[in-house]
């Protein structure tokens, strides 16, 4: 049920939409169908290749459904949803079986689609706060294409292992919705199990939308398919509520169907009347075993662990706890691991510095990040080596460099590599701290800039930062300016 002490007046989505549920309380619950990566379908030997581009390449009698053939499991399927279940501490079934959800469409070559209906491989779970009410395993379906008059279909991914999520209807705004989603997008690549790249339709998510003005009652469920981008997921479900809140208001009904997404008109389209499970005949296929799995050796939970690495909550919670990190930057590490990992080999040999571990952090999202979404291929190909990216940060932290002269160095090693020393020297770039060369500098500032001086000797304390920025800019950013405001404020006989 709905939670009771739940606030009747919230914005649905951080859009900006001018749409408030105004005494409506939103109930969302999610299905998402995310394709597992395996070498094979799910149950036959034809190639698991989402890539393939030439169509009905990856087919064979088995997952074309000829008369006669017999499937086989792929285990390697199987231990990929245990490991999800795993992952957001659901219960991993002992006893599972896989059952022939009977409908006909065109991309489903045998009339009936192989899943698992009583028996789940996994129950309940939590993830990003949400509860789950199960992750089963089952088999894809080919792709439609059409084209003018024409209507083709490609079966390169009929029978390819797809895991169908299923959360419990917890879910109360599109905002909410949108973050499950990319984080169970997070979760399915850290696993190893699947890149679940939606513009590729490797995840798909469908989302079960109704309103209801009584806090004790659910509305009338309306099905929305096929979502392929967090995009998507996000506006379709702030159309449905509007949509489905206008037709109450006006004492009309909301009427049980699917509808799809229509990106173009950025509305919601009636599809078909809604289907319950009855209406799918379900029963167990009688061409596949029974599964006991304490009987697997590979899928006992112990074994299973074995094989989970560290998780994104996880990853969060030592980011915070270990390195005092902002959480804009854990964030940054965290989904994109690539980045945190380079973050941790960088920091490896500081032996827990605080000061260079968060100048590390610091100058990786901002400064290095901003070079590399300029020029992405060039990372790709003369990534900066952490030992020149830690000496970097090690002459800043000891006083050797200042930020500038940091910054400056930091884009000669992406664009053309080196060691932070040899270019410092190069350039110029060490830290002066000769306090006669730099009077001699700030007293040619004090000379071309009487107005300035003027205005300090009034009062204006922003002149004096004024003169040591023109200081900063003479010596390029090479000396320091806790040495540089000394010598203005001695030379202008300031205390």
């Amino acid at each position: 049920m709905p939670d009771l002490t739940l606030v009747l007046w919230y914005a649905v989505s951080e859009t900006k939409s001018d749409f408030f549920m105004k005494n409506y309380i939103p109930t969302i619950g999610l299905e998402i169908h995310a394709e597992l990566k395996t070498q094979t379908k799910m149950f036959c030997d034809s190639r698991n290749d989402p890539d393939e581009e030439r169509p009905n390449v990856n087919i064979c009698p088995i997952c074309m459904g000829h008369p006669g053939t017999l499937p086989t499991i792929n285990k390697e399927a199987v231990k990929h949803v245990l490991k999800v279940g795993i992952a957001v501490g659901g219960q991993l079934a002992d006893f599972t079986e896989f059952d022939r959800k009977n409908y006909f469409y065109p991309d489903i070559p045998k009339g009936y689609q192989i899943s698992q209906y009583k028996y789940p491989l996994v129950s309940g779970g939590r993830l990003a706060g949400v509860a789950l009410t199960r992750v089963h395993l089952e088999e894809d379906t080919g792709k439609n294409m059409h084209t003018g008059d024409a209507s083709l279909i490609d079966f390169n991914r009929a029978g390819v292992p797809l895991m169908e999520l299923v959360t419990e209807p917890v879910i109360h705004s599109a905002e909410e919705a949108v973050r499950f989603a990319k984080e169970l997008q997070l979760l399915l690549r850290y696993l190893g199990v699947a890149e679940a790249n939606m513009d590729k339709g490797e995840m798909r998510v469908e989302a079960n939308i109704s309103v209801s003005a009584d806090a004790q009652k659910f509305g009338t469920k309306v099905e929305v398919k096929n979502l392929n981008s967090f995009r998507a997921v996000e506006r379709a479900i702030v159309y449905e509520l509007e949509r489905q809140q206008t037709l109450l208001e006006k004492g009309e009904v909301v009427v049980q169907e699917t509808r799809g997404w229509n990106e173009t008109k950025e509305a919601t389209v009636s599809q078909r009347q809604k289907e319950d499970s009855h209406d799918y005949r379900y029963f167990p296929d009688p061409d596949l075993p029974k599964l006991h799995l304490s009987k697997i050796p590979e899928c006992a939970r112990a074994e299973l662990e074995k094989e989970i690495g560290e998780l994104p909550q996880a990853r969060r919670e030592r980011y915070v706890k270990d390195f005092n990190l902002p959480p804009e930057d854990v964030e940054l590490f965290v989904t994109q691991p690539e980045w945190g990992d380079y973050f941790e080999k960088l920091i490896a040999d500081f032996g827990g510095d605080t000061k260079k571990i968060k100048l590390s952090s610091n100058y990786l999202s901002s400064d290095l990040l901003g070079l590399v979404k300029k020029e992405p291929t060039h990372w790709q190909t003369h990534p900066i080596a952490h030992d020149a990216f830690a000496s970097l940060i090690t002459m800043l932290a000891e006083g050797k460099i200042g930020s500038r002269a940091a910054k400056d160095i930091l884009a000669l090693l992406f664009s053309s590599g080196g060691h932070p020393q040899t270019i410092a020297e190069e350039k110029g770039l060490l830290q002066k701290t000769d306090e006669g060369e730099l009077q001699n500098i700030a007293q040619k500032i004090i000379t071309d800039n009487p107005k300035v001086v003027a205005d300090y000797r009034a009062g204006k304390q922003a002149a004096l930062q004024f003169l040591i920025g023109q200081a900063m800019k003479a010596t390029r950013g090479a000396a320091k300016p806790e040495l540089l405001t000394k010598i203005f404020k001695d030379l202008l006989q300031v205390s």
